[in-house]
């Protein structure tokens, strides 16, 4: 979500939108997640300077009518939403040694992302839209929320009221990318090799696009 109303947050639905978070599953139970809730408006500001400077150079990797349409997209609702929250990881907790971790060191943050599908899914079952700002570069946001260096910033999410939900993504509806066809991404046993034709089928009718009435 990117459009959002401004009204306030419940304390007690953001508890609860929190709480989900707090209870998806992590690796080892290492638990690596922090939650910063941002209100203060000059804080957001200067978050929201960053990320336009970072858009206005992203914008530099397209070119034409491609560079046009990504400038006329809006992408973050810093200022919009009623609540940022910035969850982070921290890669050193529960120890150098964590039940599961010693071969993929990645786990902590993978179990931050799960945290953050937690929140994003209750925060729409308490009416709220979600939005994710990814473009930001970690060093400055560690140093506009005291951030210390040994935590890594994962997610810096918009989180508020909205008019409405669409029914798809903004990014498939303005054009800028159609979702890939299910059914080339599920593969059979090994890398690469189709599903067969049964199961290809039933990937292909397992979503039912909304109905208008």
């Amino acid at each position: 979500m990117r459009h959002f109303k401004g009204d306030a947050v419940d304390a007690n639905a953001l508890a609860r939108i929190l709480s989900a978070a707090h209870h998806a599953g992590s690796v080892g139970f290492m638990q690596p997640w922090n939650f910063i809730i941002i209100e203060d408006i000059s804080i957001r500001g200067a978050v929201r300077a960053h990320v336009e400077k970072e858009r206005i150079r992203a914008a530099s990797a397209f070119e034409g009518a491609r560079k046009e349409t990504y400038l006329g997209l809006k992408l973050e609702g810093i200022l919009d939403a009623a609540v940022n929250i910035c969850v982070t990881c921290d890669r050193e907790r529960s120890g150098p040694a964590v039940l599961g971790r010693n071969t993929i060191r990645d786990t902590d943050l993978y179990s931050v992302c799960a945290a953050v599908q937690n929140l994003w899914l209750a925060a729409r079952a308490e009416g709220l839209g979600v939005g994710w700002v990814s473009i930001l570069e970690p060093d400055a946001l560690r140093a506009i929320l005291g951030i210390p260096e040994n935590i890594l910033p994962v997610a810096y999410l918009c989180v508020g009221h909205v008019e409405s939900f669409p029914e798809r993504p903004t990014l498939e509806t303005s054009g800028w990318a159609p979702r890939i066809p299910l059914e080339e991404l599920v593969f059979s046993d090994v890398w690469g090799r189709p599903s067969n034709g049964e199961m290809t089928n039933a990937l292909r009718h397992s979503w039912k696009e909304p109905r208008h009435e």
